[in-house]
């Protein structure tokens, strides 16, 4: 029997960008949950037209948008076998899902992260902010939980009930760290599995900002240190 699979992505002001991601989501996917965190312009009637279930969340946070879309589906009758996680901004390649799923489905793995690899990311698709904050960030966490984590790729699949069990709380950019923080310390099984990724469409609301970037980087370094000496 082929798994349930629900993707939830958050978005905020990505009406350039929405259809283009849905529209490019395998056929195997059940249902598509879009967002939308206060957005201001035509994103939410871009992804109903593209076929998405629409939520607005009117809090403003990555992780509040992504907490409301696990609540909506707490509330449906069939839950999934997986969720995954994606982005509104076209930056990732959602054709990949199939890959991201592969080995929750062929294997067994409890959650997989997208790595957004140097060799396929195009030139200029990660500010350098980022890429030191990715670096550190991961680095902690082999310091600290003997990881292998590479990256805080927003791609992510993971088991829907493995996910409920993380008992997710973040409701602003500590979203991923605090996913990953928890699958370690619950000792899930995990992979990473190479994604392209692009430079997105539009301006980037965390790392385009210096407030953003700053704010994002307290998150994550307080997820690691919380969770490294608890």
């Amino acid at each position: 029997m082929n798994p349930i699979i629900k993707v939830i992505i958050p978005a905020y002001n990505e009406q350039d960008s929405i259809a283009h991601v849905i529209k490019d989501i395998p056929k195997i996917v059940d249902e598509v949950i879009v967002i939308s965190n206060n957005s201001t312009d035509n994103t939410e009637l871009n992804a109903q037209k593209a076929g998405a279930t629409v939520l607005k969340e009117t809090q403003k946070g990555y992780g509040y948008a992504c907490l409301k879309g696990m609540d909506y589906i707490k509330q449906q009758t069939t839950k999934p076998d997986i969720v995954v996680f994606l982005d509104g901004d076209y930056s990732d390649y959602p054709e990949q899902l199939t890959e991201i799923i592969a080995p929750i489905i062929e294997e067994n793995i409890d959650f997989v992260v997208g790595a957004r690899v140097d060799e396929f990311r195009e030139p200029g698709a990660m500010t350098p902010q980022q890429v030191f904050g990715n670096w550190i960030a991961t680095f902690l966490m082999k310091l600290f939980f003997k990881a292998r984590f590479t990256d805080l790729g927003p791609f992510r699949g993971i088991k829907y009930d493995k996910l409920l069990a993380l008992n997710m709380e973040d409701k602003t950019y500590g979203w991923t760290v605090e996913m990953q923080l928890k699958v370690l310390k619950q000792k899930m099984s995990y992979r990473e599995i190479p994604v392209k990724y692009r430079n997105r469409i539009g301006v980037s609301k965390v790392s385009g900002t210096v407030k953003g970037t700053i704010f994002a980087g307290v998150k994550i370094l307080g997820w690691i240190f919380k969770y490294s000496f608890k």
